[in-house]
């Protein structure tokens, strides 16, 4: 936390140097495609690229800024044309109509609120006090001393100097990051350090590839956005109408403020030009549509998608950058965040800023269910797993949701952080869960194998037992569950030797101790049975594994479900042999 404030306090500090600095990384991002096209099929020199593709930028930003000036010039020019109507509708509000009546209503609290309170005595009836005569205000008239010639000029030349030279050092760094580009990179690479010169490749190749998609992304948007508005200002009747979806595409670079701005220009000229307030409801209704869609839609399902930022993140991020750095804030504030998510993902340091910042899943499905239920959120956790059951069969929602999350249970439970009432709800929860699953019984194949389903030791243990028999069930195969605490000699006028299968079910983590004990058990009742151990979630080598049995060694050792399924299916068909 301490590194953390120290690296806001020195960006907050540092911004007359960064702020330029990231606008340079981002302009260069933006032409490193066209500088490098003309070095190698165009046979530019590198200084004469780069210096070629800044003079076209250049050129095109004058341009543009140019035409939109004359266009304003001309805005501002047909203004006292349509005073009658600006002053139409001011009458309009101050009129005794629907308006004037909450203009003046809004005066009158506003009044009220204002007024000091009268004078109570002390029985509390106001008292009249006596207004005093009135008095003339004495004028007063406060008379500066006058600049000096140097001063004057300075304060009139500083609003225009200071963006010229902001403008001027971003050109520097842009074009010093084109043309030693490589060295730069090299930099960064050796003070990561050579151990990491493969993560650092990854990540800066990653950081390059999703700033250039969301440039082209927002490049995209922008148009698109700017084309619509100007079609729709077009149809509605509203003048200059190209000029206001330029304005729109160009001031939505920056977040929310310009995209305010670019939708009051339209709004105020409607007002003035048209009579009553139909055109600029029209023209309110339009900006809502459009950018409804795009700024809830659109947007964040595009930069999401392609830049790895969550919605959320977006804004919040969106606020802290325009807080540290302004305006200029506003605008670098999503590549800059994806380079901190970015870092996230590669810098075991970083990583709250992926798991925060980040759009991809910070919990896994069978973690989400195990949360839900120790909330006693049953209902929301079912949602999860009727979710899992759109795109994936029951089998596969049993290995890779119920049974972790059974798995976590267990682990939470031996050490002792779980609590009787919430193991209740949740082992509750869980049989509900597979009774609302448990389906018409499937047709039962020819095969008399039949599968015997053992709890090792608890409560579990007879959820994952359950899940093994209706898995297998729905598979076509006979099976029956047993209770946990069932014991191996009320199994002697069930069990068939030589032809039925017993599947001793365990949850991590104490699988093999319950497993184990339960198998020796069952090898000193029953001599000659197919014994299979399902030691669910384990991720190890099976086959090493099955050492662990010692004297009472199964003759499988399954990890899922769906290979205890694929066992049977084995056994069944070689049933013939085995008789």
């Amino acid at each position: 936390m301490l590194l953390l404030a120290l690296a806001i306090a020195a960006m907050y500090f540092a911004r007359e140097i960064l702020i330029p600095l990231a606008l340079a990384v981002m302009l260069s991002l933006m032409l490193i495609p066209a500088a490098t096209f003309l070095e190698r099929k165009l046979h530019f020199r590198r200084v004469a690229a780069v210096f070629a593709v800044l003079a076209v930028g250049i050129a095109g930003l004058f341009g543009a800024g140019w035409i939109i000036a004359n266009q304003m010039v001309e805005v501002a020019d047909r203004l006292p044309g349509w005073q009658q109507n600006i002053h139409a509708k001011i009458q309009a509000i101050r009129a005794p109509g629907p308006l004037g009546r909450a203009a003046e209503s809004v005066k009158q609290i506003g009044q009220e609120l204002t007024e000091p309170p009268p004078a109570v005595s002390p029985a509390g009836h106001p008292v009249k006090t006596q207004a005093p005569a009135e008095r003339k205000p004495v004028p007063v008239q406060v008379v500066e001393t006058p600049e000096s010639g140097l001063n004057y000029v300075r304060d009139l030349l500083k609003p225009i100097v200071a963006p010229l030279a902001q403008a001027l050092i971003v050109l520097v760094f842009t074009a010093f990051l084109l043309i030693e580009r490589e060295d730069v990179r090299n930099r960064l690479l050796r003070v990561a350090g050579l151990s990491q010169i493969s993560v650092m490749t990854v990540a800066l190749d990653d950081v390059a590839q999703r700033v250039e998609h969301y440039l082209m992304l927002l490049l995209a948007v922008n148009t698109t956005y700017a084309f619509l508005f100007a079609l729709g200002l077009y149809l509605i009747g509203v003048p200059y109408a190209v000029l206001w979806g330029a304005l729109a595409g160009v001031l939505r670079i920056v977040p929310y403020v310009g995209t305010l701005v670019a939708a009051l220009l339209p709004l105020v000229l409607s007002m003035a030009v048209f009579n009553g307030w139909m055109h600029p409801l029209m023209v309110f209704v339009l900006f809502g549509v459009l950018e409804g869609l795009t700024g809830n839609v659109i947007e964040p399902w595009l930069y999401g998608s392609h830049c790895g930022i969550s919605s959320l993140a977006l804004l919040v991020t969106a606020i802290f950058w325009a807080v540290l750095w302004g305006p200029a804030g506003l605008v670098l504030s999503t590549p800059l965040t994806v380079c901190l998510v970015t870092l996230g993902r590669y810098v075991p340091q970083l990583s709250f800023l992926h798991i925060l910042l980040g759009d991809e899943p910070v919990l896994t499905e069978s973690a989400q269910v195990y949360q839900r239920l120790l909330a006693m959120d049953s209902s929301e956790a079912r949602s999860i797993v009727d979710a899992v059951l759109k795109d994936k069969p029951k089998v596969q929602l049993f290995d890779t949701v119920l049974l972790p999350a059974l798995g976590l249970a267990e682990q939470d439970r031996h050490k002792g952080q779980l609590d009787t009432v919430r193991e209740q709800f949740l082992f509750l929860s869980m049989k509900e869960m597979l009774g609302e699953f448990a389906e018409t019984p499937h047709e039962i194949s020819e095969s008399r194998t039949r599968v015997i389903c053992l709890p090792a030791s608890d409560e579990a243990d007879e959820i994952a037992a359950a899940m093994l028999a209706q898995t297998l069930g729905a598979a076509g195969y006979a099976a029956i569950a047993f209770p946990a605490g069932v014991k191996v000699s009320e199994l002697g006028g069930l069990l068939e030797e030589g032809r039925d299968i017993v599947c001793v079910s365990s949850v991590p983590p104490f699988a093999f101790a319950h497993a184990s004990a339960m198998c020796r058990r069952l090898r000193a009742r029953f001599h000659d049975i197919t014994l299979v151990a399902g030691i669910w979630g384990f991720s190890g080598d099976p086959e090493q594994a099955l050492g662990r049995f010692d004297q009472a060694r199964p003759d499988r050792l399954v990890t899922t479900l769906a290979q205890a399924v694929e066992f049977v299916g084995e056994s069944c068909a070689a049933e013939p042999e085995r008789v």
